[in-house]
């Protein structure tokens, strides 16, 4: 049997003793170092803005953009309405679900904005909002199947009942 001489055993308890002191400074309730979660972003754009009639319709190709807008515009008889929530968002479908719920408007990094649940800008629920002048609301997917599926939604706002 070999054995380890007397300095050596100290050597090696001194060595374990100090591995697992280190081990015991750190207590579970300390502090993680990890940075705190980024605030959400304000949207540029207030959900009051996007309450409306609105006629709708939809694209997959750039090319197709202007004649899209033309036939949105001729769905004002039958519109789109996007209410106000209770909550501060906008009432609107998300993608294959029958009934609108609570949208929130958040915005995101490079000055973008975004139109989805609660949850962080740019989530694979969400919508980009690729331009909004007032008049004409164009949003995007931002999960590619879903855009793949229901292309690049365009709203025209409907002129106010007479």
């Amino acid at each position: 049997m070999i054995g380890f001489g007397p300095q050596r055993t100290l050597a090696a308890a001194a060595v374990i003793a100090g591995a697992l002191a280190g081990c015991a400074t750190q207590t579970p309730d300390a502090p993680s170092a990890s940075p705190p979660p980024a605030a959400a972003l304000p949207s540029s754009i207030p959900a009051r803005d996007l309450v409306g009639r609105w006629g709708y319709a939809t694209y997959h190709k750039e090319a197709d953009r202007t004649r899209t807008e033309a036939a949105a515009r001729g769905q004002c008889g039958q519109p789109y309405v996007i209410g106000a929530g209770a909550s501060g968002g906008v009432l609107m479908h998300l993608a294959d679900e029958a009934q609108q719920q609570e949208l929130q408007l958040k915005g995101g990094p490079g000055g973008k904005n975004y139109v989805g649940p609660t949850g962080p800008a740019g989530d694979m629920k969400d919508r980009e909002i690729v331009s909004f002048d007032g008049r004409v609301l164009v949003l995007r997917w931002i999960d590619p199947e879903v855009a793949g599926r229901y292309g690049t939604g365009i709203y025209v706002r409907c002129a106010a009942r007479a």
